[in-house]
């Protein structure tokens, strides 16, 4: 022989299950990061919608209690409680359905009958 060592056959080789094990642990790694990364965000954003419904409560309060005839103030008074409404119940909706999104199984129910 010419001086270079021979490897043996099938020394370095990997098989194709050992690469495709591989290949689904990354994967499953990934979408485990996709996770916690989107409930960190969906966690912020929360958290920053609920204190500018706070603030934007706190200024129309403000706002309704120096309102110096009864009958607008009353007006007002009622226009602010459904803006709270809307507000805060649209945060917990987006919240909710978000935590949904994210923490939901993936796979498809089977069509058909009654679940259970």
């Amino acid at each position: 022989m010419n001086g270079v060592a021979r490897v043996p056959r099938g020394a370095f080789r990997f098989s194709g299950e050992c690469a495709m094990l591989w290949l689904q642990l990354c994967r499953a790694r990934a979408a485990f990061m996709k996770q916690v990364l989107a409930s960190i965000l969906t966690t912020l954003m929360i958290v920053a919608m609920t204190l500018s419904a706070m603030v934007i409560l706190e200024r129309a309060t403000l706002y309704v209690t120096s309102i110096a005839s009864p009958l607008p103030r009353a007006g007002a008074i009622a226009a602010e409680i459904l803006l709270g409404v809307i507000l805060l119940l649209g945060t917990v909706w987006l919240a909710t359905h978000l935590a949904v999104l994210i923490f939901a199984p993936k796979q498809n129910s089977p069509e058909g009958g009654p679940h259970g």
